[in-house]
């Protein structure tokens, strides 16, 4: 289990398991967070829950279909999700439990931020992960 809140203790959360992380450079990750990526993990939707001011929680719908959640005091990001979908997307800065891993991958690398390069040797994804076959 991990648990996560934001900058200014207004809202917290926490989510039983957390898949393998990576870092999204897609134009939209920039803008919301201010910053070149936003690393990022999935988590089941199921067993996410808000902890701490879920009545307080904003949320953007940055594209049809999918909300990120933040809290409206501070502007911490916390996690995103496709209303359809069976995970929600945490942002694992917003983690106050260490993440054991590290991440695995680079997505939406054809939006990288002109002044950021970076080498370590993960995998770059041009466009996100590919969706499973039918």
């Amino acid at each position: 289990m991990v648990e996560g809140s934001c900058f200014c203790g207004a809202v917290a959360y926490r989510a039983e398991s957390v898949g393998p992380a990576g870092h999204c450079h897609c134009r939209t990750c920039q803008k919301t967070h201010s910053a070149a990526f936003a690393t990022t993990a999935r988590a089941p939707r199921a067993g996410f829950a808000w902890t701490k001011g879920e009545t307080v929680v904003a949320h953007i719908e940055t594209t049809p279909g999918k909300r990120r959640h933040f809290c409206p005091r501070c502007g911490t990001h916390l996690m995103a999700e496709w209303v359809d979908q069976d995970a929600v997307i945490l942002r694992v800065a917003s983690l106050d439990t260490p993440l054991l891993t590290k991440p695995v991958v680079h997505i939406w690398t054809s939006h990288q931020a002109p002044f950021f390069e970076f080498d370590d040797g993960l995998p770059r994804l041009p466009e996100g992960v590919p969706k499973p076959a039918p």
